[in-house]
């Protein structure tokens, strides 16, 4: 059964989230401050975090910073409608969707539901594509990137936009089409996401990382292969 931990301080929206969660069957625990909460996604190890932005003791940027050093859980963070910052300073930080307050109910738990069945899905028959480039390669079925002959870590969901992006080379894609083919079809966040996703995959990759924005449309892969 997937595990959720909800961390938020208040009681309310806590209540209603978790009401609205366990009714499809979730296992779901709670944290109603940043201390608290760190240490129960660290000791609890959930497969999706819903945190909240605004948490006494230690913010909820803060925590997730330190929760990416130890944990790949999904995180959809609750951030305040008005504040464009905390959107794009958590995404850029490490999570993985945002929901703004005041929010439905129902909209967060489709959008949990979608993120689950991703991160659940039944593996297929091992796919054995290596893809490989001048100074790039990358190992879909291993699900491993090499930069120059030296390893590079990546997350799920940056491992996933490289390697749509590496099988479509010169090829230009809209972020609907990433979202589609990474998220799914049943994404409910918004597209800047992959900006946000892509800006960390071309940090670790270098200077050479190959991937051009193509303005007002989407993004290219231009790596030459070998």
């Amino acid at each position: 059964m997937p595990r959720i931990l909800v961390i938020d301080d208040e009681a309310p929206v806590r209540d209603l989230v978790v009401a609205y969660l366990a009714q499809e069957g979730y296992q779901v625990s709670t944290a109603a401050d940043g201390p608290t909460g760190l240490a129960a996604a660290v000791a609890r190890r959930p497969d999706l975090v819903v945190l909240d932005v605004m948490l006494p003791g230690m913010d909820g940027i803060e925590l997730l910073a330190r929760l990416r050093r130890r944990s790949d859980a999904y995180v959809i963070l609750l951030t305040a409608r008005s504040d464009e910052t905390d959107k794009i300073v958590g995404l850029s930080v490490g999570a993985d969707d945002y929901v703004t307050k005041p929010f439905s109910p129902r909209e967060l738990v489709a959008r949990v539901k979608a993120a689950l069945r991703r991160l659940h899905a039944p593996p297929g028959a091992p796919d054995q594509e290596v893809l490989s480039f001048e100074r790039l390669r990358v190992d879909v079925g291993g699900r491993r990137v090499w930069m120059d002959g030296e390893i590079v870590t990546l997350t799920e969901i940056e491992f996933d936009l490289l390697a749509v992006l590496a099988r479509h080379p010169g090829i230009v894609l809209t972020r609907a089409q990433l979202i589609e083919q990474v998220w799914g079809h049943d994404f409910y966040g918004e597209e800047r996401v992959v900006d946000v996703h892509l800006g960390h995959v071309r940090r670790k990759l270098g200077a050479n990382h190959g991937i051009a924005t193509v303005r007002g449309v989407g993004y290219r892969f231009e790596a030459g292969p070998i």
